[in-house]
């Protein structure tokens, strides 16, 4: 064990009762600064993700210049400073544990005048980046990565872009995102058709901000050269983050938990989907348009799931959702499979493996598989696990305690504040037994 190793210890049984709104969606956190930074005028954000990730890609926007107030109580103010106001930071733009501030940036810095690198922290390090840099260096630009593709990304600027058609062969909105804001900078139109529906906060952003964007089908475009307009954004709550407390309360008996302004886009609510059909009581109320994002108010309760086969076409709208899924499925009755999520094996960690090898000393019948597992429900039992530096694996070992006989000790745990500052405070307001230390 390390010497900053963060354990939670989670004691057995319980059940969630009560209301509560988690944190910010971090993806819409992450676009806000982004584009915020780059309009004319001053955006305010309400409901900002004051996590690790949000913050490092604030910071490295206040580094290239931007003058950006807070956050404070989850309220932002960026003073823009147009499509080519940002200048060369002094260092290096370290960005953490977060993937999507790497991606995106890759693209909006490769039309910058100047010369940027993107490091991150262990885990980023060894993410893939080939995925980003190989169809961007197609639009002109010069991104360098480490000889295995992965980062520091070296952005060097004063490139001519030109806009492209690209077919993606993974679903994948960071890469999706990447594109289209490498596309604002680009000559001509540049195109992103995706295999699969992909969450499209950027493309509802950019429409928000006044930049046109085009749909047709699995088909979207942009036109380089256009300009954003400051404008208000109010940050839904996280639907990922409320993925824990849905599969939790699910699971144990006796749980009747209201999440307040869950955002409910239609490309990020597989997990909704997925419970539903796995005989899940979550009931939506007070559905409403906030931003461009629609929201609703989650009631969740306490029901017997039951084994599914996920359908395929649900994995990208759940990609980040699946540390949950896995447990729940490891409390249902019968048998659950998934396939064509082969992405999950190179997130913060191997999402895959992580959770097999955890479920298995909880002592749960967990088979991974090369783009999936294969869960058989049935008792878990205490025991330690790891989360590898992976907020999501984390707090899904915490909701598997709710079932355990025994407590659940779950090691390096720190990243959490990545995606969900106060999650133990909240949990455990909520009726979950957990305690944080070291």
């Amino acid at each position: 064990m390390n010497a900053d190793d963060l354990i939670f210890t989670v004691q057995p049984g319980g059940c969630l009762q009560g209301e509560a709104r988690v944190p910010g969606d971090k993806s819409i956190s992450h676009r806000s600064i982004m584009l915020g930074a780059l309009a004319e005028g001053t955006t305010t954000v309400s409901g900002f993700l004051e996590g690790e990730d949000s913050l490092a890609t604030l910071r490295a926007f206040q580094a290239m210049g931007v003058d950006i107030e807070g956050p404070r109580d989850g309220k932002v103010v960026i003073h823009g400073v147009g499509m080519h106001g940002l200048h060369a930071p002094a260092a290096d733009l370290d960005l953490g544990n977060s993937g999507t501030s790497m991606r995106l940036l890759a693209g909006l810095l490769a039309g910058q005048a100047f010369d940027t690198c993107l490091t991150g922290d262990a885990s980023l390090s060894k993410r893939p980046m080939a995925r980003v840099t190989k169809p961007l260096a197609e639009m002109g630009a010069r991104v360098e990565t480490a000889a295995d593709g992965t980062p520091p990304l070296r952005v060097h600027g004063g490139q001519p872009l030109h806009g492209i058609d690209y077919v993606m062969p993974v679903a994948s909105a960071q890469v999706k995102s990447c594109l289209l804001l490498a596309g604002m900078y680009a000559d001509g139109q540049t195109c992103v058709t995706e295999p699969a529906p992909t969450r499209d906060h950027t493309e509802r952003m950019l429409a928000g901000f006044g930049y046109p964007v085009e749909r047709d089908g699995a088909r979207v475009c942009i036109q380089g050269g256009g300009a954003l307009t400051a404008t208000q954004i109010d940050v839904p709550a996280d639907i990922s983050s409320a993925a824990f407390f849905l599969v939790g309360a699910s699971i144990a008996t006796g749980s009747d938990l209201t999440l307040r302004h869950v955002g409910i886009n239609p490309t990020r609510i597989g997990v909704l989907n997925i419970l539903r059909d796995m005989g899940a009581d979550i009931e939506l109320s007070n559905e409403r348009t906030v931003g461009g994002e629609p929201v609703a108010d989650m009631r969740v309760r306490a029901a017997a799931l039951r084994g599914i086969r996920i359908p395929e076409d649900q994995v990208p709208l759940a990609i980040d959702e699946f540390p949950a899924l896995f447990v729940a499925a490891a409390c249902a009755e019968g048998e659950t499979v998934l396939t064509g999520a082969r992405e999950l094996r190179v997130k913060e960690s191997d999402r895959i493996q992580v959770m097999a090898d955890g479920l298995v000393a909880l002592g749960a019948d967990a088979r991974p598989t090369e783009d999936g597992m294969i869960l058989r429900g049935g008792t878990l039992h205490g025991g330690e696990v790891h989360a590898h530096g992976d907020h999501r694996i984390a707090m899904a070992f915490a909701m598997a305690a709710l079932r355990a006989d025994g407590p659940v000790v779950i090691h390096d745990c720190a990243n959490v504040n990545t995606s969900f500052p106060g999650f133990v405070d909240l949990a455990g307001r909520l009726g979950l037994a957990i305690a944080a230390g070291d």
